[in-house]
């Protein structure tokens, strides 16, 4: 069973704001320009939370059947 819910907690509405921005830029794009970048962003972001909760268990073999993996396009 996957995490049902997972809480951030931010010290700064500043970086809860920005965090938020960093993922859903994300999760909307179909395939990110520099998906390196993106991870990056997020992962300052997350760094700057004071506390982490989650509600359910987390199990990482699931978590690789839940989300399919992308297929990035060559370039030509």
């Amino acid at each position: 069973m996957a995490a049902s819910q997972v809480v951030l907690y931010f010290d700064k509405q500043e970086d809860a704001l920005l965090f938020t921005l960093a993922a859903s830029s994300v999760m909307s794009a179909d395939e990110p320009v520099h998906p390196e970048e993106a991870g990056a962003k997020i992962a300052a972001e997350i760094c700057k939370a004071r506390r982490i909760t989650t509600e359910g268990v987390l199990n990482p073999t699931n978590l690789a059947i839940a989300v399919p993996k992308r297929r990035i396009p060559e370039k030509v």
